[in-house]
């Protein structure tokens, strides 16, 4: 019996990585001598790196940069294939590394990613990977532009401050001296955020307030990325501010796309490419895949829709596990999936099934596959008696 086990994390409860492990631990349990390849996913989002790495055998590299506060802190990037750098926002300009009181988008700053850039060039690398998910930042990627050798002026010849609100005085920029390595690299944005950088569904409006804006704040700091977006108009002629995917990471999506000449790529996509899944899958018997909700929002791209796709490629069968199934049989069957199953199988507290997700999911894979081989059993049955 060959297995792929491609999840999700289940987000709060346990991680893409340790589900692997324990869906194995319940797979062997029950056909000691099965192959089971482990593929943790993730859509662009925290972890992303982390599970590229795992999935691909690579390495991680550490390095101390600046925290959204320009405080160091030491902070990863992920090597796959040998010669791409996968560079996970959250790990230097993420909300995680913040106390609550310290959330704030005025001042935050987009610096450290820069620094993990400008570290993986240095390294020689020069394909790249970038996760903007879990940003603390609304500075439309200056912090990281700035580490690259942009300049930032206002109107009086000063360089602007770190942090958002800064951008309300942006009057120019100089960018003769970005970094020189960058001509000669490719960067994808792994990313499933198609807002503009600006407007009611700008950077600011949808994201600002977890980030920690008030309301007033969200006004500024939509003013300070339109002035952003006038000024990359005016020396550039790129109109950044209705491009879709510009508002993503506090607009560090509209910085790749002007100054980097980075391509926008659906998150599940970019990191299933990069691990060459669908050819990991050809000599399966089975694909199992997992989040914490299979619902609406399953259908419209995520994980486990990605992994669906190409298993079917290849007419592969996928299951789904997860913590609250809400999708009819017939959304399932229009998803590619042949089951879909919950890890609780009886009355429970949401507490209770986040602590004991590691319990309940070696539980439910343990059924599962001895179904599984009940159902191969009994077809060996009928067709020894039809031979017989």
């Amino acid at each position: 019996m060959n297995i792929v086990i491609a999840p999700d994390s289940f987000k709060g409860s346990i991680s893409a990585k340790d589900l692997c492990s324990v869906l194995k631990r319940g797979i062997t349990r029950i056909v000691p001598d099965a192959r089971v390849v482990e593929l943790p996913l993730a859509d662009g989002g925290e972890g992303t790196m982390e599970n590229l790495v795992y999935s691909s055998q690579g390495e991680i590299v550490q390095t101390t940069v600046s925290d959204p506060l320009g405080r160091p802190i030491a902070a990863s990037y992920g090597i796959i294939n040998g010669k791409t750098a996968v560079i996970e926002m959250a790990q230097a300009s993420g909300l995680p590394l913040l106390k609550d009181e310290e959330k704030n988008p005025f001042i935050t700053s987009s610096y450290g990613t820069g620094e993990l850039i400008k570290n993986a060039l240095e390294g020689g690398y020069r394909d790249f990977i970038i996760c903007l998910g879990g940003s603390a930042t609304n500075d439309g990627g200056m912090g990281m532009l700035k580490a690259l050798g942009i300049q930032f002026f206002d109107n009086q010849g000063r360089h602007l401050s770190e942090g958002g609100i800064a951008l309300l005085k942006l009057a120019s920029y100089d960018y003769s001296g970005l970094d020189p390595r960058i001509a000669e690299s490719s960067f994808t944005i792994a990313s499933d955020v198609i807002n503009p950088l600006c407007g009611p569904q700008g950077a600011s409006a949808v994201f600002g307030p977890q980030k920690g804006a008030t309301a007033e704040m969200v006004k500024e700091l939509d003013k300070a990325l339109g002035q952003f977006a006038v000024v990359i108009f005016k020396q550039k002629r790129i109109d950044i501010r209705d491009l879709p995917g510009s508002g993503a990471a506090g607009g560090m999506g509209a910085a790749l796309l002007a100054f980097l000449n980075a391509r926008m790529q659906s998150g599940i996509e970019v990191v299933m490419d990069a691990i060459n899944f669908r050819e990991k899958v050809k000599s399966a018997d089975l694909v199992i895949t997992g989040e914490g909700r299979l619902d609406s929002q399953t259908l419209s791209g995520k994980v486990i829709a990605g992994v669906c796709k190409e298993a079917g490629k290849v007419a592969k069968p996928v299951i789904a596990l997860c913590g609250k199934l809400e999708l009819s049989n017939q959304q399932m069957e229009t998803l590619g999936l042949k089951a879909g199953f919950s890890l609780v199988s009886g009355p429970c507290t949401l507490e209770d099934s986040m602590r004991k997700a590691e319990e309940f999911a070696e539980e439910r894979i343990q059924s599962i596959i001895s179904l599984i081989l009940l159902g191969a059993q009994n077809s060996f049955i009928k067709k020894i008696e039809v031979m017989g």
